[in-house]
């Protein structure tokens, strides 16, 4: 850890106010006569959220987007706990005052002091040609490249599920995003050349970097299909708005000044340009990205748009209903709230969609 450049002491620390703050979640859902079964992130399956009547994560966002993703019954309420403030920002979660206070969350739960929140969920749909409906659970396994790509073989190999040409739909939900797009978008490419001196042959080899962009079709709410290239999509919930997505699309507040100035200069703006007007205009388009989780419609963004005379993107971002993409790839994935993944490559066609009966039950409480 040490040569990694990591702080060993400084990791034992982190671990050491996790536990604690775990044991406190449990001894305070003890202490009132709950019974609690605590399992760790390998130990959660379909069988431990069928026995509870609610679930508790204990963690950060990416703990809480675990605990849900096996959670498909829409009134079993999903509660998040930040066990770490300090490190983990918990917009999933309860508010951080309750970290070290949790019976005061249950006392406010008992009381009624709370409001439900039905987060919506994507849900996805896969059909066509060589399609492999079987999901490589990214948090079980860190992989390299070659390893992630054999995954995904391996699993098509052990499931005859793969011969179905769909629609068939996925076993699990989207609360933030769903991502498609090339498994490495820059990669080593070997071209040999070969050479004649003194008229022997020889092949040497040269490796350079390539950039392969994400060749896809796509249709916006039963619209048109239009050939893109890209470096990926992103199609976002109202939960997810605050998430990757926000950050592919916020602006910065240098380049609204530097429009805004561009804008003077041809006399389109004829109000003084000042510091204050400039940080106006960046919140309001940045806040015009967010909306409430509680909406039954999507965001979708194409992250870096290739144009030109063959390819086109008539929309780079926007809400939808209903988004479908239909793969030209080579070595792509669908990646489901950065835990689980689907091989999405050329032939496959995905429909991304939000379905009300999907919602995930959360509590807000009352302050």
């Amino acid at each position: 850890l040490a040569l990694k450049g990591s702080n060993y002491a400084g990791l034992l620390e982190r671990h050491r106010i996790h536990t604690k703050s775990v044991e406190h979640v449990v001894d305070s859902l003890r202490n009132e006569r709950i019974e609690v079964r605590l399992v760790k992130r390998r130990e959660y399956n379909e069988e431990t959220v069928r026995w509870a009547d609610a679930v508790i994560s204990a963690g950060g966002d990416g703990t809480m987007l675990l605990a849900a993703s096996k959670v498909f019954d829409k009134f079993k309420p999903v509660i998040g706990v930040n066990t770490d403030p300090e490190r983990s920002e918990g917009h999933l979660c309860l508010p951080v005052r309750y970290t070290h206070a949790f019976p005061e969350a249950l006392q406010k739960l008992y009381r009624g002091e709370f409001r439900w929140q039905w987060r919506q969920r994507i849900r996805l749909y896969l059909e066509g040609t060589g399609i492999n409906p079987i999901p490589v659970d990214l948090h079980e396994q860190q992989l390299s490249q070659e390893q992630y790509s054999r995954a995904h073989i391996n699993e098509r190999f052990q499931d005859q599920r793969s011969d179905v040409s769909g629609p068939h739909l996925l076993p699990v939900r989207a609360l933030n995003e769903v991502f498609i797009g090339e498994s490495l978008s820059s990669r080593y490419a070997v071209c040999s050349v070969l050479f004649r001196e003194n008229f022997k042959s020889c092949k040497p080899s040269f490796k350079f970097s390539l950039h392969r962009a994400s060749y896809y079709e796509i249709s916006v709410d039963d619209g048109p299909w239009e050939k893109q290239k890209s470096s990926g999509l992103n199609v976002c919930t109202g939960t997810g708005s605050k998430a990757w997505s926000y950050n592919i699309n916020k602006v910065a507040h240098q380049a609204v000044e530097e429009i805004l100035k561009i804008a003077k200069k041809h006399g389109s703006l004829n109000m003084p340009l000042n510091t204050e007007l400039v940080q106006k205009v960046t919140n309001d388009y940045n806040e015009s990205l967010l909306y409430s989780p509680e909406e039954p419609k999507m965001f979708f963004s194409i992250r870096e748009p290739i144009v030109n005379r063959v390819f086109s993107s008539s929309r780079q971002r926007g809400f939808s209903s209903k988004v479908c993409v239909r793969s030209r790839c080579w070595d792509a994935c669908m990646v489901v709230d950065g835990g689980t993944s689907f091989e999405f490559n050329d032939g496959a066609i995905a429909s991304i969609m939000i379905d009300t009966e999907d919602a995930l039950c959360t509590v807000l409480l009352e302050e």
